[in-house]
């Protein structure tokens, strides 16, 4: 049974869209498609000027490496890398976002060090293991290395779940102040609908899913 039937969905290039839905609405399905880890069975994906389901699997991961920036649920931070290392690491992978990088700042260090700074990370954990710190701080982690060499597509996975008011606070004004220096777009998934009013616009996705229509009609 398909997962995510949608007639259509149009995301603007510097859009800041929040994506709101239950367990079973297709939001992760979307953020794989978007990311070009999956491509669709039928239909035509454009991301970025990117028709991505004619890029085969290594086109798509160098694609995803060069544009896409993806805070994930579980943070997906390497264990064995210090917390700077964690930062730097899209730059080692992309040299699109190593120049980007450079240009906002003279090296990799300080550019991730800025960015680690403005999420509260203090200097003296910069070169502890990322395993060291604690679930809260992964999480930033997690962010400044997603926000790393300016990604033109940012993908955010409950990227707040773990932190408290304040930090929540400091972690969206860094978000949307990066990305809108670079012109980057903002895909935004949170179960807090708190912060929905700070986004451009809300997609209720099981509104426009028609497969997840279709589970609800079959099961009555």
């Amino acid at each position: 049974m398909p997962v995510l039937v949608l007639d259509e969905l149009c995301i603007e290039q510097g859009e800041r869209v929040f994506i709101e839905g239950p367990s079973g609405s297709g939001k992760s399905t979307l953020l794989s498609l978007l990311s070009g880890v999956v491509v669709p069975q039928q239909g035509t994906l454009h991301v970025l000027g990117q028709q991505l389901e004619q890029l085969n699997g290594i086109q798509r991961d160098h694609f995803r490496a060069h544009h896409v920036g993806y805070i994930f649920q579980l943070f997906n931070l390497i264990p064995y890398l210090s917390v700077m290392d964690n930062v730097m690491l899209p730059c080692r992978f992309s040299k699109i976002r190593h120049v980007r990088a450079l240009q906002r700042s003279s090296t990799l260090e300080i550019e991730a060090q800025r960015l680690l700074g403005q999420l509260d990370i203090a200097g003296k954990l910069w070169h502890f293991p990322v395993t060291t710190l604690s679930v809260g701080q992964q999480q930033r982690v997690a962010a400044a290395r997603a926000l790393m060499g300016a990604p033109e597509l940012l993908i955010a996975d409950e990227p707040t779940s773990s932190l408290d008011g304040n930090r929540r606070k400091a972690f969206l004004r860094l978000l949307f102040d990066e990305c809108e220096q670079m012109g980057s777009t903002v895909v935004f998934v949170s179960h807090d609908v708190s912060l929905e009013k700070q986004f451009d616009r809300t997609i209720h996705l099981a509104a426009i899913n028609r497969a997840s229509t279709q589970a609800v009609w079959e099961r009555s």
